[in-house]
């Protein structure tokens, strides 16, 4: 087992997967490359619908936000996780464990809602689409971006703030990789049941309810298209909302797993690697699905190569 170091009196020690050591340098490497891809990747995206005017529509203001946050979302768990993959020292300072709970937390929050606005914004282009330019206007865009932000910065004030509240008598070992509130409960050295309730009362919330308005919003939609038995209409609506749909089933797939899961089977190890794909590889696969399965995007790509080939002959 890889030595850590618990000379520092203040600091967590994020154990991670130090129990495994070598597999830390096929994690350092995986992680690594998913980091540099989920940057490249979202920036991309978040450049190519500015850029391109065609791009200019609810979806893809939504796309762009959703880029933000997986961006945003990585960056407060990937550079800590690899600094710790790569050195000796497992350890995070208080301020530092306290800013990664609430910043990954919240934006882990933001991400669940904003899937959901995205399937009621395809569940309006594909049953209403006469309605789609009026009702989908740029005011109610900017309030369900909205919503869905406070819905995460609320949600990370509230059980961010109790968890890190809760005494911990001296305990600083973090069974896992990142400072995360089941994982941070679990150092209390107090009745915690109620902590408990709460966190899967939040969860039910925040996880299980958006989650049924997008099955609700794609049940609609499957017979909507049902209903005009065309096999144009079918893959019009799998070209809208099937890199949608993949990018719910790999998200709401895995953190579910980890936050509804049944709370004494949280420090095992697959609960580490489940926390990794979504933390990691999800945020890497969601620009490589809606750029590979897109045309809009591959179209708007093309593009701005096209422009900036166009340009750089100008000066020639």
């Amino acid at each position: 087992m890889t030595m850590i170091n618990e000379s520092l009196a203040g600091d967590f020690i994020l154990v991670g997967f130090s129990d495994h050591p070598q597999l830390e340098k096929i994690l350092f490497a995986v992680v690594l490359i998913s980091y540099l891809l989920t940057l490249v990747g979202n920036t991309a995206i978040i450049l190519i619908s500015y850029l391109d005017p065609m791009l200019h529509t609810p979806m893809y203001y939504f796309l762009t936000h959703l880029s933000f946050v997986d961006l945003c979302f990585t960056t407060s768990i990937a550079p800590q996780l690899l600094w710790n993959l790569r050195g000796p020292y497992k350890t995070i300072s208080p301020t530092g464990c306290a800013i990664q709970l609430y910043v990954s937390l919240a934006l882990g929050s933001t991400e669940c809602v904003l899937l959901a606005v995205m399937a009621f914004d395809r569940y309006v282009a594909v049953c209403r689409p006469l309605h789609y330019a009026t009702g989908m206007h740029s005011r109610l865009c900017q309030s369900l971006v909205g919503m869905a932000w406070l819905s995460g910065v609320g949600n990370t004030l509230i059980q961010g703030t109790i968890t890190l509240r809760l005494p911990r008598c001296g305990n600083r070992r973090i069974y896992h990789f990142i400072c995360e509130v089941p994982a941070m409960v679990k150092l209390a050295c107090v009745n915690i049941h109620a902590n408990e309730v709460q966190l899967f009362m939040a969860s039910l919330v925040l996880l299980l309810l958006p989650l049924t308005l997008i099955l609700i919003s794609y049940g609609c939609i499957a017979q909507a298209v049902m209903r005009i038995r065309s096999a144009q209409a079918w893959r019009k609506a799998l070209g809208t909302c099937g890199s949608h749909l993949l990018v719910v089933t790999l998200f709401y797939g895995t953190i579910t797993a980890v936050y509804i899961q049944p709370n004494s089977s949280y420090a095992h190890s697959q609960g580490k690697f489940i926390t990794l794909l979504y933390t990691i590889v999800t945020p890497t696969l969601n620009p490589l699905i809606y750029t590979l399965r897109n045309k809009d995007v591959k179209g708007a790509l093309r593009r701005l190569v096209q422009k900036d080939r166009a340009q750089q002959s100008e000066k020639l």
